[in-house]
């Protein structure tokens, strides 16, 4: 058993320090070879330590999912965030109005509806500054480029509480892709659907300063960035199995991982202690089919963990595997970013030495700061 083994009780996560810091650097670095900023994803690790390290390594502020993760980052002192999401509940506007007392806070806005209920709260105070989101093929949230952008564009000029100064874009469709050909592709219509979207709208005397594209699979792909002004991939900063199947980053530059211990050995299956409320069930999302099984295991890359329950994982074996019961294995996560939702803790680890425990600062914030607010 090694240092690390010796250190922890499974199911643990890992997340190696070396591999960590590769990732984040190769994330700047693509920023800069495209000439643009980067404003990473913390949706991926809602952690106030590897924001830092990203802030570190040059980026010019911070992506949140939720109000909750956009505190986490407030209350530890980061100061520039955007809400990638179509925020209109009362209560969250509130939470929002707060926020901005201590930072600036950008909120994606995608109808005239949900603009309109942020206009009504924000009339009083300083313009909320808005940045409308696009759909470049996902087909979740987003208006559709060029005609719908400008249409919403000039409903917001019109609005005294708002200012629109951006667009944005997320081609999560990427990880539907069939091959690194599709994901260039997507890329391409990534890019093209905010710059086209932003010419139009400033053809209009429109001015849009910030145009953001951010997908993990395509922000290594994209061409023609002249346009662009930034970048915000998330899961870049773990990477995963998903990725992996993609074609879009190698096993090694996997720097997440679950450690998980032998729980029983039968001569037809192995059953380990990390079952969905440890490795989830995601097996890609949007329709990839690349992904065996429910992670990857290191040590052992010819077995598949077939099935999960709730606690335990299920590796059918077809005779002896000389796997025992006490073993660790190391797994490769199918999708980092909702495994590591379901954890506390990283475990920072460094040459077969934990070095620090790092909290998932903004796990759980959701329920709590609502339930909050509600009392209030």
């Amino acid at each position: 058993m090694n240092k690390v083994q010796e250190q922890l009780e499974t199911p643990a996560l890992l997340l190696d320090k070396l591999q960590l810091l590769n990732n984040i650097d190769n994330i700047a670095n693509m920023a800069s070879t495209y000439g643009v900023d980067y404003r990473p994803h913390i949706k991926t690790h809602k952690s106030k330590d590897i924001a830092s390290l990203q802030i570190n390594s040059g980026a010019i502020g911070l992506t949140a999912a939720k109000v909750g993760e956009a505190e986490m980052l407030v209350e530890a002192g980061f100061k520039d965030v955007l809400i990638a999401y179509p925020i209109s509940h009362p209560l969250k506007i509130k939470r929002i109005q707060k926020l901005r007392e201590q930072a600036r806070i950008v909120v994606a806005v995608d109808s005239f509806e949900q603009a309109s209920r942020l206009n009504q709260a924000m009339e009083a105070e300083d313009p909320l500054e808005v940045w409308i989101k696009v759909n470049s093929g996902l087909n979740r949230c987003g208006v559709e480029p060029r005609e719908e952008v400008l249409e919403l564009a000039a409903d917001i000029g019109n609005m005294s509480g708002l200012s629109l100064t951006g667009l944005l874009t997320h081609a999560g469709h990427a990880y539907g892709a069939g091959s690194i050909s599709e994901v260039k592709q997507i890329a391409k219509q990534e890019v093209t659907s905010i710059t086209e979207s932003a010419q139009l709208c400033e053809d209009n005397g429109i001015p849009i300063k910030h145009r953001s594209v951010g997908s993990t699979p395509t922000f290594q792909f994209y061409e023609n960035m002249e346009e662009i002004t930034e970048i915000r991939p998330g899961n870049a900063v773990f990477f995963d199995m998903v990725q992996v199947g993609l074609g879009a980053a190698a096993k090694e530059q996997c720097a997440l991982t679950v450690k998980a211990s032998v729980v029983t050995a039968k001569h037809n299956r192995i059953v380990i202690d990390a079952g969905s409320k440890t490795l989830a069930l995601d097996k890609g999302a949007h329709g990839n089919d690349s992904i065996q099984g429910h992670g990857y295991i290191m040590e052992h890359p010819n077995l598949v963990i077939g099935s999960l329950s709730e606690e335990h994982g299920i590796i059918p074996v077809a005779g002896d595997e000389g796997i025992q019961v006490g073993d660790v294995l190391t797994i490769i996560p199918n999708h980092a970013c909702v495994v590591a939702n379901l954890f506390d803790n990283y475990l920072l680890h460094q040459q077969d030495e934990v070095l620090d425990t790092w909290e998932v600062t903004a796990r759980g914030r959701k329920k709590i700061t609502e339930q909050r607010d509600a009392k209030h």
